[in-house]
């Protein structure tokens, strides 16, 4: 039976930190708290600018500042910003500037609004973006914001490069996961993306997550993913259902950044829930769900 890699380049535990703002703009300050807080209390790294950090609501000017200070809080841990665009050049230009910033990696989704025509136009994209980037690539399989999958014919046809490195699955399918851990091997960074699915995918060789839980949940995200990777069945099942299980439903229900930051602010690591249109922050019923997981699924660790 596969497990888990006992590491990886960039950790088994990634935060895909929200992006606090104040008064309008990013706030560099809280920034390097959440940092702090989530790298202190058993993360490994970090994924700024992704879904949970708002990327499309980022100025590049901004996606640059979040970037950069999410390197420097970081302090020598992994940091692999989301570096999505909807064309090539714009991807490229994305990852140029996490290079400039001093990232470690990028991940990188499928063209959105465009979508391929042709499962061999997902493929000229990737292969495009392989050839001139100045980072290594992990994919972000994210079908229900994207339209389409990075399905496992799809990495075969471009695991051959030396710049892909892994891939985020937040697709919710566990066969479809199931079959790419099959086919790409221990080599391939492969992290779960849907927290609920966490410890099922670990146990069977995903290399760790990428979960939004872990904004303010880290310790209990690390401890389950460990638990997972040790064949501790029990412990990763009660870490899983009775704790990831109930937070998670409430960022699916009620959305991930405004969750997130809600969540953020309750534990007062973060000062203000702001998110930017289309979203909105979270009414009062809404805020009472979050506090009433957080009080019911304690941190794993001390936090």
């Amino acid at each position: 039976m596969p497990t888990a890699p006992a590491d990886s380049a960039y950790g088994t535990s990634l935060v895909p930190t929200v992006t606090p703002f104040v008064d309008g703009s990013v706030d560099t300050d809280a920034i390097a708290d959440l940092v702090e807080f989530v790298l202190e209390n058993g993360a490994d790294g970090l994924v700024p600018c992704g879904t949970t950090g708002e990327f499309a609501s980022l100025t590049h000017e901004e996606y640059e500042t979040v970037v950069r200070a999410s390197v420097d809080a970081a302090d020598g841990a992994s940091v692999l910003p989301g570096a999505a665009a909807s064309s090539v050049a714009g991807t490229l230009d994305r990852i140029d500037t996490a290079a400039d910033c001093g990232a470690d990696a990028v991940l990188v989704v499928l063209p959105y609004f465009h979508g391929a025509n042709d499962p061999t136009g997902n493929e000229r994209f990737v292969r495009a973006v392989l050839k001139e980037t100045a980072l290594p690539v992990v994919l972000y399989n994210i079908p229900s914001c994207v339209g389409q999958s990075i399905g496992a014919d799809l990495l075969d046809a471009v695991a051959d490069h030396p710049d892909l490195v892994g891939m985020k699955d937040t697709s919710g399918d566990l066969t479809h996961l199931t079959e790419v851990i099959r086919r790409t091997g221990e080599n391939f960074h492969l992290f779960q993306g849907f927290d609920s699915q966490l410890a099922p995918a670990v146990s069977m060789g995903a290399t760790g997550g990428i979960n939004a839980v872990a904004n303010y949940r880290p310790g209990l995200v690390a401890n389950t993913i460990d638990a997972a990777a040790d064949n501790d069945v029990e412990r990763a099942r009660n870490l899983q259902v009775n704790h990831i299980g109930p937070v998670f439903d409430v960022s699916l229900n009620h959305g991930f950044a405004p969750a997130t930051k809600a969540a953020l602010v309750e534990r007062g690591i973060i000062g203000d829930d702001a998110v930017r249109p289309p979203l909105v922050e979270l009414d009062d019923d809404a805020l009472a769900a979050v506090r009433s997981v957080l009080d019911n699924t304690p941190g794993t660790v001390a936090e």
